[in-house]
Order: structure tokens, then sequence, then C-alpha cells
């Protein structure tokens, strides 16, 4: 079984955090690939400055392009709305029999896990990676025999601060993958 971990995020614009996070994870980690997974919008909440779904895929395939393993999976666009993690997991291992599924999540959001739907039937079935964060050691989860703290480098990049110095026309170039940041110049995104 190739030993897969999904990446969950909207990706809005991806930037270079996500992509040394990933790479991490790959590099220092026994995960074969990763897949950057990347969830749609939610029709019950405000799209705000939400790009479309498929603009944000493809965003996501523009910067891991020349990478063979890491991958862009749409996987949650046909899944009822809202998404739960564990949903999704148990529709990626069927429909992907021969990957071991794992998560990779902040450590933010592994401190607030308990409060997940079906949390327990996550950490039986499958593995967690976290990433550190500034703001969090990860809470009491982080010594679970299925959790994996990694020492990935801490990476304070957010989606919404790219967002804003683009509206105020500011350069973010090197944020971003080449890629990404040339389809975002050459567009209205974010303006």
């Amino acid at each position: 079984m190739k030993k897969t971990g999904l990446y969950f995020g909207t990706f809005n614009p991806i930037h270079i955090g996500h992509c040394v996070i990933a790479q991490h994870m790959l590099e220092y980690t026994d995960l074969e690939e990763v897949w950057f997974v990347v969830t749609p919008h939610n029709p019950h909440k405000k799209k705000n400055t939400l790009l479309d779904d498929r603009q944000r895929l493809y965003m996501v395939q523009l910067a891991i392009d020349e990478y063979y393993k890491l991958r862009v999976s749409d996987m949650e666009f046909g899944l009822p709305q809202p998404s739960y993690t564990a949903t999704t997991l148990a529709h990626a291992s069927e429909k992907w029999p021969d990957r071991d599924f794992a998560l990779i999540m902040g450590a933010d959001n592994l401190e607030n896990f308990h409060k997940w739907r079906n949390y327990e039937w996550i950490l039986e079935h499958h593995s967690i990676y976290v990433y550190p964060r500034i703001e969090s050691d990860g809470g009491e989860l982080k010594t679970h025999p299925k959790v994996t703290v990694t020492e990935a480098p801490i990476m304070q990049i957010a989606s919404t601060d790219i967002r804003n110095a683009i509206k105020a026309g500011k350069d973010v170039s090197f944020m971003l993958p080449p890629a990404v940041w040339k389809y975002l110049d050459g567009s209205n995104f974010y303006r």
C-alpha cells in the first residue's frame, strides 16, 4: 500500500508555505506521496474572497506540476457539503484501496481535533502528520500513537495576507510558486 498524505485546504491561493510543508512531509517522514485536497466552497458560508473551486484547483496544479510525488485532488467536490474529513477519508479509502491515507495538519488543528466529527474513527484508521505552528504545541493528542509531530519549518505565511497585499497592489511574487504568481499577475483575482 502506498502511504499517501492528504493535505486539506482552500489554497486561496496556494503559496510557498504550503509547498514547503508538503515537500518536508515527503522528505522527512514515511509518506510516499502528498495529495493537496482542495476544499470546495461551503454553500452555507459567505463567499467573500474565495475564488472558484476550479480556479484554486488549477493554481495548485500549476504549483506542483513538475513534482511527481505531489498531486492535486478534487475528491471533495462531489461529496455532500459541508465536507467532513471522516467522510472524505472513508470515500478515499474505498475509491483507492491501494493507498494508506494519512492526514497532514498543523498543530493548531490537532489541538482542536477532539471537536471534529468522528475524530476517534479517524485516529483508529489513519495516521496524522503534524507540522508546527507558533500559536500551538498540538495539545494532548500530540502523544497519541497515531500522531507524528514533525520538525517541518514554521511557515508564517497566510493566504489572507497574500490576498490583501495583492489587493493593495503589492508584489508578493516570492511568496508564491512562480507559475501561480504568473497566473495571478495576469488575472484580476484578489484585486
